[in-house]
C-alpha cells in the first residue's frame, strides 16, 4: 500500500501517457530489475525489448516510406501535366494513383503517432524514477541527473539560464545520433527525387539536434541515454 500511493504521487503525465507508464514501464523496469543490478544495462535491455515490441510499426512505418519514395517520379509527373490552378483534379489523380499502388499516405504517420506516447511517457518515466537516483554508469555519476563533463562557473547571459554552465556527454551523443539519422534519412528522401517543398521540413529535421542539446542538457542523463539507444 505504501508503494503504490509513493507511486501515485509521482508525476506521470496524463490518459495515455500515464497508462503507458503505470502498465508498462514501470512493471517492465521493475521486472528487469530484479536481474540486473547495472542500471545502464538495464536501460539498454529496457530499450531492446521496447523497440522489439514496436517494431510492427516500425517497419510499417518505413515500408510505407519506401513506397511514397517509388512513386514520387509518378507523382511529379502528375504535377507536371496537371496545373496548380486545378488543385482538386491534381488530387484525384494523386489519390488514384495511390489506390492503384496499394499505398496510404498516411501510412508513415500513423505508425510515428502511435510510438509517441513511449517516447513522451519515458520523458516522465526517467526524471521521476527514484530508482535513478544515485545510481553511476560510465561517466554518469547520477542517471537522475545530468552527466557533466565540463563545467564553468561563469555565467553566460541568455545561454546560461537555458543551457546551464555545464556540457552533458549523454545529451551530445543523443544529438549526434539524431543527425546521423537525418542524414541517412535525407539520402533516402533524395533517392525519390527533389522536392522543393520538403526544403524546410529537412531544415527543421536539422534543427532539431541543435535545439535538443540546449533542452536536454539539464534533464535526467539515464533520459538522454535511452534517446540515444
Amino acid at each position: 500500500e505504501t508503494q503504490l500511493s509513493l507511486q501515485e504521487i509521482i508525476p506521470l503525465g496524463n490518459s495515455v501517457i500515464k497508462w503507458a507508464n503505470a502498465y508498462l514501464l514501470i512493471p517492465l523496469f521493475n521486472f528487469l530489475g530484479k536481474y540486473f543490478v547495472n542500471i545502464g544495462l538495464l536501460i539498454f535491455i529496457m530499450t531492446l525489448i521496447i523497440k522489439t515490441l514496436l517494431f510492427p510499426l516500425t517497419y510499417k512505418s518505413y515500408l510505407s516510406s519506401a513506397k511514397m519514395r517509388v512513386l514520387k517520379p509518378q507523382i511529379d509527373e502528375i504535377n507536371n501535366k496537371i496545373p496548380a490552378d486545378k488543385a482538386v483534379e491534381r488530387q484525384q489523380a494523386t489519390m488514384a494513383l495511390y489506390k492503384k499502388a496499394g499505398v496510404n499516405p498516411m501510412g508513415g504517420c500513423l505508425p510515428v503517432l502511435l510510438q509517441f506516447p513511449i517516447l513522451v511517457a519515458m520523458f516522465r518515466f526517467f526524471p521521476a524514477s527514484i530508482e535513478l537516483r544515485q545510481k553511476s554508469f560510465l561517466w554518469a555519476t547520477d542517471l537522475s541527473s545530468y552527466d557533466s563533463i565540463l563545467s564553468w562557473d561563469a555565467t553566460i547571459p541568455l545561454i546560461s539560464n537555458i543551457y546551464g554552465n555545464h556540457i552533458s556527454l549523454f545529451t551530445l551523443l543523443m544529438a549526434a545520433a539524431i543527425v546521423v539519422s537525418t542524414i541517412l534519412n535525407g539520402a533516402q528522401m533524395q533517392a525519390g527525387g527533389n522536392n522543393p517543398q520538403m526544403a524546410s521540413m529537412k531544415l527543421m529535421m536539422y534543427l532539431m539536434p541543435v535545439m535538443m542539446v540546449f533542452w536536454f542538457n539539464n534533464y535526467s542523463s539515464a533520459l538522454s541515454y535511452y534517446y540515444l539507444l
